[in-house]
């Protein structure tokens, strides 16, 4: 999947005259807004081995709904006060729609703790919110480097790749997400779409 981000990085430049307005309501997926109390016993790889068996497991949207919030929970928890801060103070920035303040504040979560995989990801979806697809998809490789499960990075990267005109590569980062997480918000349809316009209509 790494290689896909690597091939959407060069197509990059042939479409920068074609992106839509930043901002916009456009947004790479991200954890919920409440995210589950009493985490960090599932912490280890262990918890989010059992975690991701349980999500493609789940039998229905809301049983799969509970296992994923624990799952960004997990992905969205640190040990560092510092970046945890950071972090609350550039949602806060984006909130305020200060993305220069709030692109400052996850450069430095991510320098500070280049093993946070949410800082990674939250950058991704700012750079995405600007147009910025080349810093978005530096990223995004840096999480699924990190967490090749990570169904976010992997939807964000098949949104990105349809933005760029490359639905077969999309099509196979939003196959990856589903596979891991089967009740995605979108994906579903997503897939259908793309299937369709690429491999064509079953006879």
């Amino acid at each position: 999947m790494l290689a896909i981000v690597a091939v959407a990085a060069a197509a990059v430049p042939a479409r920068a005259q074609q992106t839509p307005p930043a901002g916009a309501g456009r947004s790479l997926p991200g954890p919920p807004a409440v995210l589950p109390r009493g985490i960090p016993a599932d912490r280890s790889a262990k918890g989010l081995d059992f975690l991701f068996g349980a999500l493609k497991a789940a039998p229905d949207e809301a049983s799969a709904k509970h296992v994923e919030g624990r799952i960004w929970a997990i992905w969205a928890a640190t040990q560092s006060d510092t970046a945890a801060l950071l972090m609350s103070r550039a949602q806060v920035a984006l909130e305020q729609k200060n993305s220069q303040l709030a692109l400052k504040l996850l450069d430095a979560v991510v320098k500070l703790r280049p093993d946070y995989i949410e800082g990674w990801n939250r950058r991704a979806t700012l750079h995405y919110m600007n147009n910025e697809y080349a810093q978005a998809l530096a990223d995004i490789r840096e999480v699924l480097a990190r967490e090749p499960r990570h169904f976010g990075a992997l939807t964000g990267l098949g949104l990105i790749m349809q933005e760029l005109g490359d639905d077969r590569h999309a099509l196979e980062a939003f196959r990856a997400a589903l596979a891991l997480n089967p009740y995605l918000d979108r994906v579903p349809e997503l897939v259908r779409t793309l299937t369709e316009k690429v491999e064509g209509r079953d006879i």
